[in-house]
């Protein structure tokens, strides 16, 4: 009995081990993958432990016991292997980012053994402020740097859900880092479509240049930094705002081709697209084709586009890595500075542990871009 729950423990480890490889299946929760890409290395502990336990009672070498042996060996390797593609990646990522973005000054390296089990970092203090109408954002000062960049963080959840305080501590991060942070909400679909999300975003740029010395923010200095839907709505923003104040945008898991997202969607897929499409862009590609362009980043780069920085994984399952792929060639077309990082075994919310092999490798390109485009 004890070896078969030894048997079943291992099993499951390797079954969450293999969305680290694969493209979890429609039917089965996304947040599994958030658990396999952020926590693995960690969770790799349970199958070791069913190992070491099953090899240590009476009749090892039987076929139960080699069994669970072999599974549980599986598992770790599954669980552990994003920490060794991180280390192989973050080998060449300095030389790859300075090539494509430019010189930078980040004092960490990219991805550290060392670093899977720090502490997260303490909170940074904040207040909530109205920027317009009833949205609000909640600002973080930089931390030891007077007239600092200021990135705007534009929150993920599917255009019709979610809200700021996303993934917080990456917030705090950027502000004991030295950049100010203006994390704001906006209205959200179905009751207010786009380009209602862009006036938003427009709003809240206006707002912190508005409250800059104030604040302590250099006005000509601002960031969009968006995420899943949000990164969508920042990089839509970013090109077509034409604000020489916004330096970049930053798109992690982004969608960047809203006719090419309707033409991949199902019913059936995991956020039944096509409903949240027609929600968010008030009717098909057919009815409503001006929204589903300038909903497009892909459409509105051009040779004066700010500079970007893609981060997406290559398994995510909600938006698919071709997303990015297809708006990184658009951007090298038009001769804009821009950087890809795709992260083989990553998939959405990839940076919701900031010290995963994800977040690690996330968080130092968002510093060498933010570096790179601020000097």
């Amino acid at each position: 009995m004890v070896r078969l729950i030894l048997l079943t423990v291992a099993l499951a480890s390797a079954c969450l081990g293999l969305l680290t490889v694969v493209r979890i299946p429609d039917w089965l929760d996304w947040r599994f993958t958030v658990l396999a890409c952020s926590f693995g290395y960690a969770l790799a502990a349970v199958p070791l432990a069913a190992g070491l336990v099953s090899a240590w009672l009476p009749g090892a070498r039987t076929p139960l016991g080699w069994g669970t042996a072999a599974v549980s060996a599986a598992a770790c390797i599954l669980l552990f292997q994003p920490c060794l593609q991180a280390w192989w990646i973050g080998r060449d990522l300095p030389a790859r980012l300075a090539r494509e973005l430019g010189p930078f000054e980040v004092p960490s390296s990219p991805f550290s053994f060392m670093r899977l089990l720090r502490r997260w970092p303490e909170a940074a203090p904040h207040r909530t402020v109205t920027y317009s109408g009833t949205q609000q954002l909640d600002f973080y000062p930089a931390i030891g740097r007077p007239k600092a960049p200021c990135v705007l963080v534009v929150h993920g959840g599917g255009w019709n859900d979610g809200d700021r305080g996303q993934i917080s501590q990456f917030n705090d991060a950027l502000a004991r880092g030295g950049y100010a942070v203006a994390d704001l909400s906006y209205r959200l679909a179905p009751a207010a479509v786009w380009p209602a999300q862009r006036e938003d975003v427009a709003a809240a740029v206006a707002f912190v240049k508005a409250h800059a010395r104030e604040w302590g923010v250099d006005p000509g200095r601002l960031i969009l930094l968006g995420r899943s839907a949000g990164g969508q709505i920042a990089e839509a923003s970013a090109y077509s705002l034409r604000d020489p104040a916004i330096r970049g945008v930053i798109g992690l898991y982004a969608p960047a081709d809203m006719h090419f997202a309707w033409e991949w969607s199902r019913p059936d897929d995991a956020l039944d697209s096509p409903k949240l499409l027609r929600e968010f862009l008030g009717g098909t590609p057919q009815t409503a084709r001006a929204a589903y362009d300038s909903a497009s980043a892909i459409l509105q780069v051009a040779p004066d586009s700010p500079p970007t920085l893609l981060v997406h994984g290559t398994i995510d399952t909600l938006v698919w890595v071709r997303q990015s792929r297809r708006l990184a060639d658009a951007l090298a077309a038009k001769r804009v500075r821009h950087a890809l990082v795709e992260l083989p075994w990553a998939t959405h919310a990839l940076e919701f542990n900031p010290d995963s092999p994800s977040g690690q490798l996330c968080a130092y390109s968002v510093d060498a871009f933010l570096s790179a485009v601020c000097r």
